[in-house]
């Protein structure tokens, strides 16, 4: 039809030119290694809609999760905010100051006077827990696993929890609890098992219910 072959006709080059396509333009520059920026750097950064760290002095860009990821972050903070004592607060994603770093955990459980107070960032010293959802990609499970629980656990953070959805017997959740200069495991469970924990407060729930359909 007349009407149709109008509708996906090309635009002219005039067109073009009065009215160019919209482009996502970043405002800042962000390389991929500085080695200077500090906290105070960190917290001066505009929105862009994706997820920034300060990971020993660099930023480090992160894209916004996959759904599934999302889920599992958000399926579990509904658990642990169900369970948790009144003087306690939940967060999905949350600005946290860990030593020098400025670290973006999927969950953060913290002193709910520190939280309600509108702060932009959360002291490690009023964090009582957080949960990292690993990403496929192997810088992502890099820090995941290597670079960030070694730094919550130089700052004092009592209990780290990490989440795994790949593999056979995904979800698998992991709980550690501070041991000296590091994390001692302390629970784990699969989907299909009851996984109990009691820091930093007493929880119980089968990991399948992380992912799928919810139940």
């Amino acid at each position: 039809m007349e009407g149709d072959e109008a509708m996906t006709a090309a635009p002219d080059e005039g067109w073009l030119i009065a009215h160019p396509p919209p482009r996502r333009v970043r405002l800042f520059a962000l390389p991929p290694t500085s080695g200077d920026y500090t906290v105070e750097d960190w917290l001066k950064l505009p929105e862009t809609g994706e997820r920034i760290e300060l990971i020993d002095g660099s930023f480090v860009v992160s894209p916004m999760p996959a759904y599934a990821h999302a889920l599992a972050a958000k399926r579990l903070v509904r658990i642990l905010d169900d369970a948790r004592p009144r003087h306690y607060e939940v967060v999905e994603t949350g600005n946290l100051e860990v030593g020098e770093d400025g670290l973006i955990p999927d969950i953060v459980v913290g002193h709910a006077e520190a939280m309600v107070t509108g702060v932009a960032m959360l002291s490690a010293a009023d964090t009582v827990c957080v949960v990292e959802v690993v990403s496929p990609g192997k810088a992502s499970r890099r820090r995941d696993y290597e670079v960030k629980p070694p730094k919550y656990a130089a700052a004092g953070i009592p209990v780290f929890i990490r989440v795994e959805l790949q593999g056979d017997d995904a979800p698998r959740v992991e709980v550690f609890n501070l041991s000296g200069p590091g994390y001692e495991l302390v629970a784990a469970g699969k989907a299909g098992n009851v996984l109990s924990f009691d820091q930093p407060f007493p929880v119980s729930f089968d990991p399948a219910v992380l992912a799928g359909l919810d139940r």
